[in-house]
């Protein structure tokens, strides 16, 4: 939830239960690992540099390019967070060796002795991720030792969340494409779900995997990514360019007032991709252009349950 403070106009966000109070705009990193090390690591520092202040890492992926650009007293100046379940040699393995293995390992190459936060990463049953003596128990003991602040679970499965969250063990829950212009159906489940639990919220995938970065979206890429609904992309797009609108501005502003404790995150690949989604963070979308979206799409700003 948004307040009055802000850090380079990126406002301040509580993250649910977890005591963190990052910038509204985080960094993720599943495209940042694809890029050389020192495109990797200016960009890192260039996100810094705008105000961004949480910074996600991919395991296993060059995730030591990381500790580089956090050096320097960087590390101190950001919230952390890393990942079990996404290194190539221990994938989807979330047993108590396998995450104690993975966590041990982004804390070497990260040059770090504490994470803020670290996330199941994708499970194809939650049981697996969940059970006793699995990877929850084992972030359970790394958290009382110290060695990490918050646990929590990225995954798109809403039943998931729910499952997570009842645990009581889960402070953090990263979902994503279902907060978006193109789908809320997250507002239904898990964002009241988390409110309950003052669990923080994460909405990732906020510009639809492509679908709402500016460029014309393919219709047969916009139908197979959402099979179950009615292919909005190309439509938005179109009212877009006729109404003279930033369309990434309008994503990005439309997932930053969702009704959540947490925040919006994005996956850069380039200095230009942080700049542009900042600048759209800072962006001023008019309140009659909300009215006309929801008039014209039936898609409502600040989509889900009573805040009050």
């Amino acid at each position: 939830m948004s307040n009055s403070r802000a850090v380079d106009g990126l406002p301040i966000r509580r993250m649910g239960r977890t005591g963190m109070t990052p910038t509204a705009l985080g960094l993720g990193a599943a495209w940042l690992n694809q890029c050389s090390e020192s495109e990797t690591i200016s960009t890192i520092l260039r996100a810094i540099e705008l105000g961004i202040n949480y910074i996600d890492t991919y395991p296993g992926h060059n995730e030591e390019r990381w500790g580089k650009a956090l050096q320097n007293g960087r590390r101190e100046q950001i919230y952390l967070q890393a990942k079990v379940g996404t290194h190539p040699q221990r994938r989807k393995d979330f047993s108590v060796e396998g995450t104690r293995w993975s966590v041990e390992q982004s804390l070497r190459s990260l040059q770090t002795d504490y994470l803020d936060a670290v996330l199941i990463h994708d499970p194809i049953q939650i049981e697996d991720a969940i059970a006793p003596n699995r990877a929850l128990d084992e972030l359970v003991r790394m958290k009382e030792a110290g060695l990490i602040g918050s646990i929590g679970l990225g995954v798109r499965s809403h039943d998931f969340h729910r499952s997570a969250i009842e645990t009581g063990q889960i402070d953090i829950i990263l979902t994503f494409l279902d907060y978006t212009l193109l789908d809320q159906s997250v507002a239904e489940t898990t964002l009241p779900l988390a409110r309950q639990h003052d669990v923080g919220i994460i909405l990732a995938s906020v510009f639809g995997m492509g679908l709402l970065t500016g460029l014309e979206p393919d219709l047969e890429s916009d139908r197979r990514r959402h099979p179950d609904q009615e292919p909005i992309a190309h439509r938005l797009w179109q009212w877009c360019q006729t109404e003279g609108l930033n369309i990434r501005h309008l994503a990005m502003q439309f997932c930053l007032q969702a009704p959540i404790d947490g925040i919006v995150m994005f996956g850069p690949s380039s200095i230009q991709h942080v700049e542009e989604a900042v600048q759209a963070a800072k962006a001023n979308v008019p309140f009659h252009i909300w009215q006309e979206l929801e008039t014209e799409f039936g898609i409502k700003l600040g989509t889900g349950f009573d805040r009050a």
